[in-house]
């Protein structure tokens, strides 16, 4: 296991195995290695890897873990879910990356994270588990992955990254657009200044949607076949519904976040976040309105969180082609405008000599999480901050979830970024948290 005290992951098995050769080679036994196991034949050596345990699996964890299962420097052994057909397809999945059988199935995450050999976490839960399995997490030692929305609540937000800091964790949001090329060129030319004076940052959100009914209760299966408490875990209880488990707990106010405002916005919000050179602030005013939620930061800089009706179809006032969760940054002198699928547009025609750079990739390109991947186990092992790391993650969620709350309430909110609180607002206020239940609460 990775040392908590020591800046190298893996220097524990690496003094084990050494001490097991000097034991091997005074007994004398005869040994065949594989060239695998010594990072021959462009393996990386076990003692050399970081070792991997996953908490929560359903499509985008799916999506995650195939690109870690690839990097040469991972090994994924134990994998969690309260649900047993996603155990089951978890641990197949990963015994056949590993070629063999010995990836461990839990139900309890909290075996998991007992488990000395287990280095990091990748984590993706519902939202409403991401923050309290994360804090958890780094409680217990382990680096984090955590998929976005990073917290429920402004609350969670901050204790999240309170207590990544404290632990001394590497932490990675998974908002990997911060590690996708084209939008890496965005950003860098809003900062070159050769758009001129930035003004307004445009990004891309569904039209804000929130649902407080229940579904009809049904039958609650067994635990082992799914642990319908632990499922819930800190949101409040409610009956038994088998679309919850299946991913129909998106929009309910319980289980999703601002909303669902941050399913885009944890990741447009904290591009125009970086194009402004805000990742330790926030804005200071929202203002909600039919068609969006205009923000203002203390620079000038104005920020629009665009409603898309059919955010997966026509988008009107973007231009379609590009894909998914654009983006668009604008000065006094020009505009860059990019998405997921790889593309980028400027203004004035001037600037596409400032694209050479950006490579042909395959497209949907925002959605790939593998450089984002390697980021987080590169500084896992120089324990350097990673791109997404706990300050920006706090910050670009706070923007957030205040912009929410602003629709929520259909009102103008003022922001102090530095108390993180809004003025003179004590309803607002009341809304950065709400109750957890016992044993979850933070």
């Amino acid at each position: 296991m990775m040392s908590e005290t020591n800046g190298s992951p893996g220097s524990t098995r690496r003094s084990f195995l050494g001490g097991a050769s000097a034991l091997g080679a005074a007994f004398a036994f005869p040994t065949v290695i594989p060239g695998r196991a010594l990072g021959k034949g462009g393996f990386v050596a076990p003692s050399e890897r970081i070792t991997l345990g996953v908490i929560g699996v359903g499509p985008r964890c799916t999506y995650d873990l195939g690109s870690m299962l690839k990097l040469p420097d991972v090994h994924c052994i134990a994998i969690c879910d309260v649900q047993a057909t996603r155990r089951e397809a978890a641990k197949k999945l990963v015994d056949k990356a590993n070629g063999n059988s010995d990836c461990a199935a839990h139900r309890d995450f909290r075996e998991l994270l007992d488990r000395k050999d287990v280095d990091a976490v990748l984590i993706a839960t519902g939202d409403r588990w991401h923050a309290n399995a994360s804090m958890l997490a780094a409680k217990a030692g382990k680096d984090v992955y955590s998929e976005k929305p990073c917290g429920l609540n402004i609350h969670l937000c901050q204790a999240l990254a309170d207590t990544i800091n404290q632990t001394g964790r590497v932490f990675q949001a998974g908002t990997q657009r911060r590690s996708v090329a084209n939008f890496q060129l965005a950003v860098k030319l809003a900062h070159s200044g050769k758009l001129g004076k930035l003004h307004t940052l445009f990004a891309s959100v569904y039209t804000p949607s929130i649902l407080t009914s229940w579904l009809p209760g049904e039958p609650t299966p067994p635990k082992d076949v799914v642990d319908w408490d632990t499922w819930l875990g800190p949101a409040p209880w409610r009956p038994y519904n088998k679309a919850y488990v299946a991913g129909g707990w998106r929009g309910y106010f319980d289980f999703d976040s601002g909303a669902r405002l941050l399913d885009w916005g944890a990741h447009t919000v904290d591009l125009c976040q970086w194009a402004n050179k805000a990742d330790d602030t926030t804005p200071i005013r929202y203002e909600p309105t039919p068609t969006n939620i205009t923000a203002h930061y203390a620079n000038g800089v104005k920020l629009v969180l665009d409603f898309l009706k059919t955010p997966f179809g026509e988008r009107p006032g973007w231009i379609t082609p590009l894909g998914t969760c654009p983006v668009r940054f604008v000065g006094d002198e020009g505009w860059v405008e990019t998405g997921d699928s790889g593309g980028i547009e400027v203004h004035p025609a001037s600037l596409k000599s400032e694209l050479k750079e950006l490579t042909e990739k395959t497209p949907p390109i925002g959605l790939d999480v593998s450089a984002h991947a390697r980021n987080w186990i590169d500084c896992i092992k120089s324990r350097a901050k990673t791109a997404a790391n706990p300050d920006v993650m706090r910050h670009s969620h706070l923007a957030c979830h205040a912009a929410a709350l602003s629709w929520t309430l259909n009102r103008k909110l003022e922001f102090d970024p530095v108390k993180e609180e809004f003025v003179n607002d004590d309803e607002a206020n009341g809304l950065r948290s709400f109750p957890a239940r016992d044993p979850w609460r933070v």
